[in-house]
């Protein structure tokens, strides 16, 4: 067949070299010889018969009888012997007859077709169906199979005929025979179609405990395929081939071209030969497991605890647990992640407790002797020792990751409580590890906690030394270094040695040879600490605690000099030239510091120096005062304005003249906060009130009610309205009751009404009361209006959006164009004597669209309208008032005129 098909066909499957590549090689190694019951020989043996001489070895059969209804089938087919829908149209008419009249229907047609793919794919088909569900000793899987293998004569090169050949020999469980015309099929194909072959082909293989032939297939199907090589490892752990499969293993890891056909990454390999050599390291003899999986640690990094337990685990199943211990210890102890630490620590522990409860289990059995006791007790005390190392070992863990935590540091001197040694040692790596360049966290602590440490310990010479060599650090910021004199300070204070405590500050500010900007960090630390106010202010309160005024004046000047102060330390300062009764000098130290700084961080000094430059000379230096009073209030922001002003005020009242405090009043009701104007109107009525009396609060009240808010304003009205009829000007109240109404919304501002109605019921008649009417109906039609025409807008965009439901939206529309008309003309009615409008923006009507419906609705009379008469005839042309005298008291301290 070989040579029919011209071509060089490869060596057969577990072929000997030299070999023949159709002889049979007998049966597989290891194996039994294939017993099968009437098996013909196989076509590797005997050269493969023609058809003709297949025909002529049939037995005879007898003479062919044709039924009626294939008679048409029989002389179409002598008219067209060589069409092959012929003979399928005879076969499909046939289908339902005998079995053996369909397969000698074939038979004919094959003979007259020998070279046709299709009568053979269905004949074959045919014979296939025809012995489902026999016993595989019938003869007749044997006749079907001679019919495979005369098709395979013509169509050698159709793979689809070989697929089911050999699927067919499969489930006939010849084991022998379908291997061998598996490479018959691999011989006869071309390669390119050998991918259609091997899936079933590695199947059937896999599917029968023949290892050694698997292998061989495997091997072969891998140098066609190598990027199967996975599928093969797998084969070789499923049937216990350890040692090749770590080797396959091990090649693919090291292959960088490999490409994994299950998307398994290069780390997922290496994780799986790791497995396989830590699970299983008795029976891979091949590899050095150890220094594979040291190689992963410097490859894999971030599976560094997975690593370590697998080569761990390795040891351990060798019967080697000093090494395994020795493993876990070097773990411990090199890796960088938390997470990498509790797997190895978890599985450090876990291998502790199995090896103390097998030895205990096992000394249960027989006598425990001494050696027995002592080595369980001292595997005991280790498993302790352990556990209580775990949080040292996680701190160390953690300071690998950085060293130059701080607060790690911190926490592993606490960890050594109780061990002076340990905790020295820790100190001093530690001031000797952390760069304060790098450090997370404040680098001064450790030297401070340091010499702290000495200092409770009784040894006070040691701590100087600490802090000495501590000040010669150069810190990343200069608040550390402060920290650190400061510190050094207070530590001689503790001690009650004041003046070395006063020396060690006044080195820490000294001069440098070297002067540089605070925060000029090209230039260490040490160069810049003159300038840190954290020692300046306590060397100040040192100074002014245990030195003299001089020193501790120098001290505050210095401190202005370099321009380092902050508003406390200047309050301080004029505090400290008060308590001496340097009070010029005080306010100049606050002069000093307004030169300083600005708004707001002005404000408390201003304040102070205010309050002190009052409180010493009163009145008698009121110019000086009200020019610092002005010069404060120059530039001064609206928050802090109001503070000064009262003062301001309150000098004028206490020391200067009425008007001018009036006039210091009424400027601050400008300068402050919008939320503060009414509480600054209030001051001013007030006060203005008490000094000249109340009749001279209307211009104020006048200027509040335009400045302030609608609901301040509405307050403001009340209380004018009030103060003028206690004053008897009952037409002035009413002018104002009427003003206010224009921004009080009946619906919300009853209070307002019942009060202006109260009034009118008590002072009024009934035309005033007419008018209070006809006024609160016009407002409320113009905030009805106004209410209505935004309502209407909204439900027009409402009804444009919706679509088809505009109707009811257009329905709504009308009812509130008809009610805002209505509205207007009771409005436009009741218009006859205009209000007194405001000083402000008057409120304006915003009349709503459709002027065909508002004309029709103004004609239209108001039945809730009261008929008021002929006003133009009912109005005197002169209103007689009565004349009431003012009581004097109402003046304040004025003379009478």
């Amino acid at each position: 067949m070989a040579d029919a098909a011209g071509m060089a066909e490869p060596p057969g499957l577990g072929a000997e070299p030299g070999a023949e590549p159709g002889a049979d090689q007998g049966p597989e190694p290891g194996g039994k010889p294939e017993m099968e019951l009437g098996a013909a020989p196989g076509p590797e043996l005997d050269p493969e018969p023609g058809p003709e001489a297949v025909m002529e070895s049939e037995p005879e059969r007898p003479e062919l009888s044709f039924e009626e209804e294939e008679v048409p089938h029989e002389e179409e087919l002598l008219r067209n012997p060589f069409s092959v829908r012929c003979w399928l149209r005879y076969a499909q008419a046939r289908g339902t007859g005998p079995r053996h009249r369909l397969n000698m229907l074939y038979e004919r047609a094959l003979r007259q077709l020998p070279g046709s793919y299709k009568l053979w794919y269905r004949y074959l088909r045919l014979r296939r169906l025809q012995v489902k569900g026999r016993c595989p000793t019938d003869p007749a899987f044997e006749e079907a199979n001679a019919v495979h293998e005369r098709a395979l004569v013509f169509m050698h090169k159709m793979p689809r005929i070989w697929l089911d050949y050999c699927q067919f020999l499969v489930s006939q469980g010849r084991v022998t025979r379908t291997r061998r015309t598996f490479d018959r099929a691999l011989r006869a194909l071309p390669v390119t179609q050998h991918h259609r072959l091997w899936p079933p082909f590695l199947s059937f293989v896999r599917s029968h405990p023949l290892p050694e032939t698997a292998l061989r297939v495997f091997r072969r199907y891998l140098k066609l395929c190598p990027e199967g090589a996975e599928q093969y490892v797998g084969y070789l752990v499923s049937v216990g081939r350890l040692d090749e499969a770590a080797q396959r293993l091990a090649r693919l890891v090291n292959d960088e071209r490999f490409v994994s056909r299950e998307g398994k990454s290069n780390y997922q390999l290496w994780q799986e030969l790791c497995d396989l050599l830590s699970q299983h390291p008795e029976r891979i003899r091949s590899l050095d497991a150890g220094s594979i999986i040291r190689g992963g640690l410097t490859r894999f990094t971030d599976q560094l605890g997975r690593l370590w337990g697998a080569l761990a685990d390795c040891y351990i199943r060798s019967g080697h647990f000093e090494k395994a211990r020795d493993v876990y210890e070097e773990a411990v102890q090199t890796v960088m992640t938390v997470r990498d630490f509790t797997q190895v620590f978890d599985s450090y522990a876990q291998f502790e407790e199995s090896v103390i409860a097998a030895q205990m289990d096992g000394a249960a059995d027989a006598a425990r002797g001494e050696d027995g006791e002592v080595e369980l007790e001292l595997r005991l005390a280790r498993f302790e020792r352990l556990m209580s190392r775990r949080p040292l070992l996680l701190n160390s863990v953690l300071l690998r990751q950085n060293p130059h935590n701080v607060h790690e540091w911190h926490k592993r001197v606490q960890l050594y409580e109780g061990q002076p040694q340990q905790i020295i040692s820790t100190y001093t790596e530690a001031v000797r590890t952390v760069d304060p360049q790098k450090a997370t966290g404040r680098p001064h602590g450790l030297w401070v906690a340091f010499a702290r440490f000495y200092e409770d310990n009784g040894q006070l010479e040691d701590a100087r030394t600490i802090l000495t060599k501590a000040t010669r650090v150069r810190f990343r910021r200069v608040e550390d270094l402060a920290a650190v004199w400061c510190e050094f300070g207070e530590m001689e204070l503790r001690h009650h040695n004041y003046q070395e405590a006063l020396s060690i500050l006044r080195r820490a500010t000294a001069l440098p040879a070297r002067r540089a900007e605070y925060f000029d960090s090209s230039e260490p630390v040490q160069n810049r600490l003159y300038k840190s106010l954290k020692v300046w202010a306590m060397l100040a309160d040192l100074e002014e605690s245990l030195g003299t005024f001089q020193s501790t004046r120098a001290v505050y000047e210095r401190i202005l000099d370099l321009r380092i102060a902050t508003p406390q330390i200047v309050i301080n300062y004029g505090l400290f030239l008060e308590e001496h009764g340097y009070f010029e000098d005080s306010f100049k130290a606050y002069e000093r510091g307004i030169a300083l700084f600005r708004w707001p961080h002005v404000a408390d000094v201003w304040h102070t120096y205010l309050t002190k430059f009052v409180a010493r000379y009163g009145g008698r230096k009121l110019e000086r005062a009200r020019d610092l009073f002005e010069q404060a209030l120059d530039g001064c922001p609206p928050r802090y304005a109001k503070t000064i002003f009262l003062l301001y005020a309150g000098l004028e009242e206490q020391f200067g003249l009425a008007r001018h405090a009036m006039a210091v009043y009424d400027r601050a009701t400008r300068a402050v906060l919008p939320a503060q104007q009414s509480d600054m109107f209030n001051i001013y009525i007030r006060r203005a009130a008490e000094l000249y009396g109340v009749t001279h609060t209307r211009p104020i009240y006048q200027k509040a009610i335009e400045v302030l808010g609608d609901d301040a304003a509405r307050e403001l009205c009340l209380r004018f309205a009030d103060m003028e009829c206690k004053l008897g000007e009952v037409d002035r109240a009413r002018a104002i009751y009427t003003y206010c109404a224009q921004i009080c919304d009946p619906r919300i501002t009853g209070a307002f009404w019942q009060t202006w109605k109260e009034f009118e019921i008590r002072h009024g008649n009934e035309d005033t009361i007419r008018e209070l009417l006809r006024i609160k109906r016009s407002v409320q039609a113009t905030y009805n209006t106004q209410v209505n025409f935004m309502a209407s807008q909204m439900l027009r965009a409402h009804a444009s959006g919706a679509g088809g439901d505009g109707a009811p939206a257009l329905d709504r529309m009308q009812q509130l164009e008809q009610r805002a008309a209505q509205l207007a003309s009771e409005e436009q009615r009741d218009r006859q004597p205009e209000p007194r409008p405001r000083a402000r923006d008057a409120l304006r009507f915003v009349r709503a669209e459709g002027g065909g419906a508002l004309a029709a609705l103004s004609q239209q009379g108001n039945p809730d309208e009261i008929d008021l008469g002929d006003e133009d005839e009912a109005e005197p042309d002169e209103v007689q008032l009565e004349q009431k005298r003012v009581p004097a008291s109402v003046f304040g301290g004025l003379k009478d005129d």
